[in-house]
């Protein structure tokens, strides 16, 4: 067959079939049209709403329900929501671990939407049998230890769950388009912000429906309403199977890592080799993409230098020798580490919304026309309208108008679009101590009324910048550590960004707990027993003024960081060359070919 003629039988093939490493539900090379793209995803949608409304639906009353039903102080209460949150974003990291190396994605799924499932039939338990309740009477000061035990035994089961779905689920979804194929790729980008548009909607009718049931109704029937939620999630999981594409489990991920760091250090004495194209490199399907060699980390070079004849490649241990792509993928992680870091004063500031944001809304007049009376948690809601403006229009208008003029597929790179949310949560940050300074001086004036003739809208502001922001920030997030880590480990990749808002909740306890100490110190604490008597405006001016420096080292590294590089699909023999990596793109390794 003639060259020509070959390139266009292997075209047409690509359009009829996928050739990514993925197979359908029967283990079969998937058929395009029949799979993946949309027609999966949006079950995968569907499923993470389902979630994100069980979620929210807890965590955003969950400051509420520890100080008025188990009746614990502002302090602890703050405390222990910053770390069920942080436990929560943070077992994603051995979920998306698991997911990638043994079980598979769509296993994960499966296995964590029970557990998830048995932690919401638990937690309704504990509010309708009797000797789980809270109190054996109507109203009581302090609830029993045993409501105590089986309600946080509940609570970490669905951490559990949330540690193995999140990940995995995301990811899944991504796992549906083609990253060789144009089109698809496209629909890709696309994919994050639909997405979060379905994560805000069930954010939305979680903080809303799901809080008025637990304010007006009862704990219980709320709890009830969620477990029915995610019953009929993994009824939608299973209905979805013959539309999706799966990827096997390719081992431990770290194993390869490994490997690299010993073969460059066995090697560290020899010296460097002038000419990239001496190092060792594959060309075949069987180890995946291929990723086109970096100038940075020189030193991991080492591990592709070839000790013998080309034949004895092969032949060598990986423990020796590893492929460029490996010592690629051994820089991706490692070139991640400071852009992680640096997007943790942004997690700290975000940290806020779900606990005192939320606390201040209950000192603040909720009541609407005729004694109709906003439940505290459902403020939550301006952040999640915010969000779904913000990525509806980036999705619909920004996308378009910057694909032009930057001629880069996502209009603008991924770290300059969480830039801008980090600029957000500036603003977020001073307008939240605007706000409260002001909420304290009306409470000075009338301390028998405190703050009730302020309207609760006032926080609507800062929830709404906040929401703004996270539309870039969180979607920027989840694309890039979705799409920089190696192909083996994007469950974990999630997981990475997931980890992001976890930590910077223990270090936004952790931060209380210092300044409560420091500035108790030296006068008045600044996180009282309640609101009147803290000085949270003090803590906000803090969070913005470190979120600001922060922003400054954020720039310096988007500036600094070079894109994964990948070379085009390899099909039939036939290897594209990689692009000259060239730190004044646009699209600075953005570009698939």
């Amino acid at each position: 067959m003639e060259p020509q003629k070959r390139v266009e039988t292997i075209e047409v093939d690509e359009e009829k079939w996928v050739y990514d490493s993925s197979v359908d539900h029967k283990g079969r090379v998937p058929l395009r049209a029949y799979t993946g793209v949309w027609k999966a995803s949006l079950f995968i949608i569907a499923i993470e709403f389902s979630e994100r409304l069980s979620y929210y639906g807890i965590a955003s009353s969950l400051i509420i329900y520890l100080t008025t039903v188990i009746h614990q102080d502002l302090k602890t209460a703050a405390k222990n929501v910053n770390f069920w949150s942080g436990v929560t974003t943070l077992t994603p990291l051995f979920g998306g671990f698991v997911a990638d190396a043994y079980l598979s994605r769509f296993s994960m799924v499966l296995v964590s939407s029970i557990i998830y499932i048995l932690g919401l039939i638990l937690l309704t338990m504990s509010q309708f049998l009797t000797s789980l309740k809270a109190c054996e009477e109507a109203m009581c000061h302090e609830s029993r230890k045993v409501h105590e035990m089986v309600f946080f035994l509940a609570m970490y089961l669905i951490s559990l769950g949330t540690g193995g779905h999140r990940p995995s689920l995301e990811s899944f979804g991504a796992d549906q388009f083609d990253d060789d194929h144009c089109e698809e790729r496209k629909k890709k980008m696309s994919y994050f912000n639909w997405w979060n548009f379905g994560l805000c909607s069930g954010l939305l009718l979680g903080v809303t429906l799901i809080v008025y049931a637990q304010d007006h109704v009862s704990w219980g029937v709320a709890d009830i309403i969620l477990t029915i939620v995610m019953a009929l999630s993994l009824v939608i999981l299973i209905i979805g199977r013959p539309f999706y594409r799966y990827r096997a489990p390719s081992g431990s991920p770290l194993t390869p890592m490994l490997q690299v760091l010993v073969a460059a250090t066995r090697k560290r004495n020899l010296p460097h080799p002038s000419n990239p194209a001496e190092l060792y490199q594959v060309s075949n399907m069987d180890h995946g993409r291929l990723l086109c060699h970096t100038k940075k980390l020189k030193f991991l070079d080492k591990a592709s230098i070839l000790e013998g004849t080309e034949n004895s490649a092969e032949k060598q241990s990986p423990w020796r020798l590893a492929t460029v792509t490996k010592v690629e993928e051994m820089k991706l992680i490692l070139n991640m580490i400071p852009i992680w870091l640096a997007t943790l004063p942004f997690g700290i500031c975000a940290a806020q919304a779900s606990t005192f944001f939320i606390k201040q809304g209950l000192a603040l007049n909720r009541k609407i026309g005729n004694g109709f009376e906003i439940p505290p948690a459902s403020i939550y809601s301006l952040g999640a309208i915010g969000m779904i403006i913000s990525v509806t229009i980036y999705e619909k208008i920004l996308v378009t108008i910057l694909r032009r003029k930057t001629g880069n597929e996502r209009g603008i790179k991924i770290l300059q679009r969480i830039g801008i949310g980090m600029v957000f949560s500036i603003a977020t940050m001073i307008v939240a101590a605007l706000v409260e300074r002001k909420r304290l001086r009306v409470a000075e004036k009338d301390p028998p009324k405190g703050s009730l003739s302020m309207s609760v809208f006032w926080l609507a502001p800062q929830f709404l910048i906040i929401g703004i922001g996270n539309g870039f920030t969180l979607v920027g997030l989840q694309e890039y550590f979705y799409d920089q880590v190696p192909d083996s480990m994007r469950s974990l990749g999630i997981a990475f960004y997931l980890s992001v808002t976890g930590v910077a909740n223990f270090l936004s306890s952790l931060l209380i707990t210092v300044l409560d100490h420091v500035t108790e110190e030296y006068g008045k604490s600044w996180f009282g027993k309640d609101l009147n008597s803290s000085r949270l405006d003090n803590f906000y001016w803090l969070l913005a003024a470190m979120a600001a420096a922060n922003l400054f080292v954020f720039v310096f590294l988007a500036r600094q960081y070079l894109y994964k590089n990948v070379q085009r699909n390899v099909v039939a023999g036939l290897v594209a060359a990689c692009p000259k990596n060239n730190n004044n793109n646009n699209n600075k390794g953005d570009l698939m070919a």
